[in-house]
């Protein structure tokens, strides 16, 4: 069922699907973790990678959250979209023009960088980004590099003055050409001298942390800083009460953690984690700027540390980071660029399974809310959303959401964004829309906005039904299917005329319409025709025959939900059971649709239609128009299926099949080798009792043709039906004995 862009989700309690136009808000793509990027005075040092926005298309599997602050990347077949990032520098080659899909490949300019106050160059150069200004260094600049280099080595235990115009070298180097630079410091062996100058009394201990964080921006260092040992003292420098010490340490391990398990393994060990949670717990109500950026760092450094790994992720959960993180959130939201972080952070946890119970424990409903309403940017608001759609799916949470007038903030964005052909207004309205949906997947959250029929959000959708957008009209159909289930609300819904709208909403599609507008529409019928009380109304309002419309689809999800509201609306409804069930196309069709092996849905729903068809009419010309149409052998076939209810509608069809027409159905009877099965189902200990129960039913029938009961004699039943006749079921029991008698007759 998830071949289109509907998901399915089935509901313990009754039979009735859940649908959601979202399967995940896609946009979780395989992500570049790499925190924050090159400071830009507007963002105070943070930038936010691009943000993709809802699609109701399924992904391959689970998505992972999005760490802080990558470049704009896609994955291979994804559209183009706007990237968010507020540093400058950018990487040009990832150009939202292109015609096509581009590789993923870590951006240098998104790593965790020193903040402008933080910049040591001499010439007062500002961190550039590795990707500006690659060209080979000038001769002099090479040469200085070198000097200071080698009298680095000469000196690292010497005074701090020549240590510090030494450091000061390396990062204006860096500054100048990152890659070029990092490679001639690991060349040189360097590293190896830093860990003793990351002693917490050392006064050039932030420069050096500074140095790390710059060339932990190139994925081949990252090893190396591990292998020489970086990890241990910097952890250690975590316990210092120097801001600027804390803060460049933070960005070191944060950027060697970063698509590292080799850093991670080592930051884990020791120690590091906590005591970076340590510090957000502790600072967490701390509205100082400078603090400010120093919880945004420690937030990249989580994000690094965790992203993509859920026993990291556990580990975070589990040590109670939601709880602080939200609270951040609250005591920050004018931060943007703390504020960005939160929420990308969220999105790293929230598809933990675990997190869900830890986020519904605290207020991030109200907050998530209170921050959407505030933002008038497309990019903010996305990354809101890409929040709220993995938090939409607990149930609790969903219930807060509409609690905290999410609800109402969405109804709005839609009205705003309706008429727009903007790019960014119909990605917002598509996410609306399906936040929406969501929303209803919850039987509580669900109940409280339909409110028996008067709630704001139900009126809203019925009018999104006759609309001219595609959007609006999948997410209203699928509305209406998700408050379809319980009969209260489809007994309300059928009274007030949803289905004339619905079959409206049907004919504009037929004629290479909308699949994921017809699948909505059909499964909101389906869910609207299982009371009893509706049936007849709905067969009176030509709904059989609005669906049969549908007969020539080739989409498999199309066709499982035809068959599944078929099948409903003729359960107990025996005139229309008999006139489908003559209907030569529609039979043909469905045992067409019983050999689509490839679409299991499909063949079981068309098989357990076949079964319907004959047990509801009880009709001799329906069990004709089957047998002459090929039905027989998928029903015998049906009668060996692993589910118990579909073993027996099948037994119970092909009881009335013999009965009716055993002459007409002998043959094919015979070919499918339903004595053989009969035998198996009764001497299968696993069988049911009513499976047992309706096979010794189905013996004692077929005892009607010499063909079948010459094939009968020759199996040892008589030894099975006696066993029976000792069967802990009575029904099974009094059945054996009966079947056992006419057995001995026959014989």
């Amino acid at each position: 069922g998830r071949a289109v862009s509907v998901a399915l989700r089935v509901s313990s309690s009754r039979r009735r699907r859940r649908l959601s136009g979202i399967d995940r808000l896609r946009g979780r793509k395989q992500l570049d973790t790499r925190g924050l990027s090159r400071s830009h005075p507007a963002s105070e040092g943070v930038s936010q990678g691009a943000v993709s926005g809802c699609t109701s298309l399924p992904g391959p599997g689970r998505a992972k959250g999005r760490p802080a602050g990558f470049a704009s990347h896609r994955h291979p077949g994804e559209e183009p979209r706007p990237s968010l990032s507020f540093a400058t520098g950018g990487n040009d080659s990832d150009s939202d023009d292109e015609p096509g899909p581009t590789p993923i490949r870590p951006s240098p300019s998104s790593l965790l960088s020193r903040p402008p106050e933080a910049r040591a160059c001499a010439n007062g150069l500002t961190a550039a980004d590795p990707s500006a200004g690659t060209g080979p260094a000038p001769p002099r600049d090479m040469e200085n590099l070198n000097d200071a280099l080698q009298k680095l080595k000469l000196t690292a235990d010497g005074t701090s003055d020549s240590i510090e115009g030494c450091l000061d070298c390396l990062l204006q180097a860096l500054a100048h050409n990152n890659a070029d630079t990092s490679v001639k410091l690991q060349e040189s062996g360097i590293l190896q001298v830093f860990p003793r100058l990351l002693s917490p009394h050392c006064s050039c201990a932030a420069k050096v942390a500074n140095i790390i964080a710059e060339v932990a921006k190139n994925d081949f260092m990252r090893g190396s800083c591990v292998d020489t040992g970086l990890i241990p003292p910097l952890v250690q420098l975590l316990n210092n009460k120097d801001h600027e010490v804390l803060l460049q340490t933070g960005r070191a391990l944060g950027n060697i953690c970063y698509d590292s398990h080799e850093g991670r393994n080592a930051v884990e060990l020791s120690g590091g984690v906590q005591i970076v949670v340590a510090h957000l717990q502790t600072l967490c109500s701390n509205i100082d700027a400078a603090n400010q950026k120093l919880l945004t760092v420690f937030c990249g450094f989580l994000l690094n540390y965790s992203n993509d790994n859920d026993a990291l992720q556990a580990q975070l959960i589990n040590m109670g980071v939601i709880p602080t993180l939200v609270q951040l959130l609250g005591i920050h939201s004018q931060h943007t660029a703390l504020t960005e972080m939160c929420l990308v952070a969220f999105g790293n946890l929230a598809e933990i399974e675990s997190s869900k119970e830890q986020f519904a424990s605290t207020k991030i409903a109200d907050e998530l809310v209170k921050l959407f309403k505030k933002q008038t940017e497309h990019e903010k608001k996305e990354m809101i959303f890409e929040v709220l759609a993995p938090l939409a799916e607990h149930d609790v949470i969903k219930l807060q959401l509409v609690d905290a007038g999410l609800v109402d903030c969405l109804l709005e964005l839609v009205e705003e964004m309706v008429d727009s052909n903007k790019e960014d207004d119909v990605s917002e309205l598509k996410t609306a829309s399906d936040l929406m949906v969501l929303l209803l997947l919850g039987d509580e959250s669900m109940q409280k906005l339909f409110d028996t029929g008067k709630g704001s959000v139900f009126q809203k959708v019925l009018s999104w039904l006759p609309s001219n957008n595609h959007q609006l009209q999948l997410a209203g159909a699928l509305a209406i299917a998700n408050f379809a289930r319980n009969d209260g609300n489809c007994i309300h819904m059928v009274e007030i005329g949803i289905v004339q709208r619905l079959l409206n909403l049907l004919d504009r599609h037929v004629e290479e319409g909308n699949v994921t507008v017809q699948h909505a529409a059909l499964s909101a019928l389906r869910n609207l025709a299982i009371p009893v009380l509706n049936k007849a109304k709905m067969l009176s309002a030509g709904v059989a025959e609005e669906v049969l419309k549908f007969l020539k689809s080739e989409m498999p999800p199309v066709q499982f939900k035809l068959l599944g509201t078929l099948r409903m609306l003729i359960d107990t409804q025996a005139e229309a059971a008999e006139k489908l069930g003559k209907n030569i196309k529609l039979v043909e069709r469905l045992v067409e649709w019983c050999d689509a092996k490839d679409h299991a849905g499909v063949m079981g729903e068309s098989n357990r239609l076949l079964s319907a068809l004959i047990r509801h009419s009880k009709s001799k010309d329906v069990v004709k128009t089957i047998v002459q149409s090929g039905g027989v052998k998928h029903l015998v076939i049906m009668a060996t299926s692993e589910h118990v209810i579909m073993q027996n509608e099948a037994l119970v069809a092909l009881g009335l099949i013999a009965a009716l027409e055993l002459g007409t159905a002998e043959q094919d009877l015979a070919n499918a080798k339903l004595v053989q099965i009969l035998h198996k189902l009764i001497s299968d200990d696993i069988s049911a009792p009513e499976i047992k129960y309706n096979s010794l039913i189905m013996i004692c029938t077929i005892m009607g043709s010499e063909q079948l009961r010459k094939e009968a004699q020759d199996m040892p039943f008589k030894e099975i039906v006696s066993k029976l006749r000792r069967h802990e079921n009575k029904l099974v029991a009094q059945q054996a004995l009966v079947t056992e008698q006419r057995l001995v007759i026959e014989s």
